[in-house]
């Protein structure tokens, strides 16, 4: 049981269980009868998905100072009390069942699902070993 972290519209890997989407918008072109069976979520989740502004800074971001300011960005946003419980929710449940959260970046390293899977770590919850950072 734990949470892994994927790119979506990537194959499933095996016990990755329920997969949450922490994207703005869904994904272009796609019909959302196919959003599951093409691999991208079965929930939406963009309460865990950076504001449309931190979006465009996050895109813009070529290096690390402009990196680092998104990240705090970010997290500042992820302490707003919507944000916070749903990761407290989710930590709690990854030592009950497997899932997987995700957003389309090509570079996990580069996406803001490295910031939710420090501050996932941070609240205790389980992380496949699996999931890497790209």
């Amino acid at each position: 049981m734990a949470i892994h972290i994927v790119r979506l519209g990537s194959p499933r890997g095996p016990d990755e269980g329920l997969r949450l989407g922490t994207v703005r918008r869904p994904p272009r072109g796609v019909p959302k009868a196919e959003f599951a069976t093409r691999d991208f979520y079965d929930v939406w989740q963009p309460q865990l998905s950076p504001s449309a502004e931190l979006v465009a800074e996050a895109l813009s971001a070529h290096d690390a100072k402009a990196w680092a300011t998104f990240v705090r960005k970010f997290k500042a946003e992820m302490k707003q009390p919507e944000a916070s419980h749903l990761l407290d929710l989710l930590a709690a449940l990854s030592h009950q069942t497997s899932f997987a959260l995700g957003c389309y970046c090509e570079v996990e390293a580069h996406c803001h699902r490295s910031v939710l899977r420090e501050l996932l770590a941070a609240r205790g919850a389980q992380i496949a070993e699996s999931s890497h950072i790209s």
